[in-house]
């Protein structure tokens, strides 16, 4: 910054004008060069930089142009700033405040640029599909190295504007001699943020969760939200949050739906009575599967799974393109099936039997009692 100086003969033409409007006319031409210099910096770049299909130099141009431009501007004030100072104590006041002020825009527009990249691939993957894993995947790289790409320049930023200042400098030396004592002090007082960190950076490249992968953590049933640098958020089924560290999916187990891909099978169990048609239970299954258009037609399975000294388990296994859908078809299914039952196949219902055989026995003279009917031990629920 210091082999920016003002032109000698516009200096002297300032001089030589009255102060309120020498310094005006420092101001403006300060400006208009800033602005022309600005407008011929993109023209240069146009014709530089190729043009891409994927529209990244056009998403860089606007995202950048106003940075730029006042970059420029703030440069051009700090050449003018010691012919605008009463003093030197103020010039020098002036000029590292515009020297700062140009060190941040700079950050600025290194965290544009990597805004305009996430943004210009982002918008390559879309994530409203049935089959988005690879979509998704690139989408949960994006975010993480986007944000540890933008905590960078943050850093680098400030160490660059605090280096301006020749007391920094000059302690330098010693602030690094104690670098160790201060650097192990601050690892017990930050270590689960470091520990967060590190398990953002291992999740961008090992990839255990992904932007929208349907999971199961803390025996609540999600998708995957947002991945921040030291938290992820997960939406559950009935709209509430769960807020958990990044270390949590590295450090415990959790279950992940759609890892490799968005289909996944889904199964419903039914208790049955010993009398229920297991035939009969399939093609229906078969039929319902068939009806329904959330099936995806790639397995439709009825088992028997279990026994116990009362029912019979039966569980079901049908898939559907993805978590949602199969949860629905679950839904489904178990209701059509029930219906079925109730109406079509009662003697497949749970039933609790009792030995009522001391109690139905044939008339005697001496208890005067009529016979039971068939009707009347069907309800009462015993074999004959």
């Amino acid at each position: 910054m210091d082999i920016l100086r003002t032109p000698r003969w516009l200096a002297e033409l300032a001089a030589a004008m009255p102060a309120g409007t020498g310094y005006l006319l420092l101001l403006i031409v300060a400006v208009g060069v800033a602005l022309i210099a600005h407008r011929l910096f993109f023209r240069l770049l146009t014709i530089v930089v190729p043009r891409t299909g994927k529209g990244f130099r056009t998403e860089v141009f606007r995202r950048v142009r106003g940075p730029v431009r006042l970059a420029f501007i703030l440069i051009a004030l700090r050449a003018i700033a010691p012919e605008l100072a009463v003093d030197d104590d103020a010039g020098a006041i002036i000029g590292r405040v515009l020297q700062l002020g140009v060190i941040a825009l700079i950050g600025w527009i290194a965290v544009s640029v990597l805004r305009a990249l996430a943004d210009v691939s982002r918008r390559r993957y879309r994530i409203d599909v049935d089959d988005n894993l690879v979509a998704r995947k690139h989408r949960t790289q994006l975010m993480l190295l986007q944000r540890v790409g933008i905590g960078l320049v943050v850093v680098v930023t400030v160490a660059a504007m605090l280096m301006t200042f020749p007391s920094v400098r000059q302690y330098g030396v010693s602030l690094f001699a104690s670098a160790g004592v201060a650097g192990i002090v601050i690892g017990f007082a930050a270590q689960s943020i470091l520990a967060n960190l590190i398990a953002g950076i291992q999740i961008a490249l090992t990839q255990p969760i992904r932007i929208e992968d349907a999971v199961v953590v803390e025996n609540e049933w999600g998708w995957v939200e947002e991945i921040a640098a030291t938290y992820v958020v997960i939406r559950l089924w009935d709209w509430r949050r769960l807020v958990l560290p990044i270390s949590y999916f590295i450090e415990k187990p959790f279950q992940n739906w759609t890892r490799e891909t968005a289909g996944i099978i889904g199964t419903v169990i039914w208790q049955v009575d010993y009398a229920m048609s297991f035939a009969r239970m399939r093609e229906k299954l078969d039929e319902f599967l068939k009806q329904s258009k959330l099936w995806d037609g790639k397995v439709g399975v009825l088992q028997v799974i279990d026994t116990t000294e009362r029912t019979v388990t039966i569980r079901a296994l049908m898939s559907a393109h993805n978590s949602p859908t199969a949860w629905d078809l679950r839904c489904e299914i178990r209701e059509k099936m029930l219906v079925w039952m109730q109406e079509e196949c009662p003697e497949g219902l749970p039933r609790l039997r009792n030995d009522v055989t001391a109690a139905v026995h044939a008339p005697s003279a001496a208890d005067g009692q009529e016979p039971l009917t068939p009707e009347a031990l069907d309800r009462m629920g015993v074999r004959q």
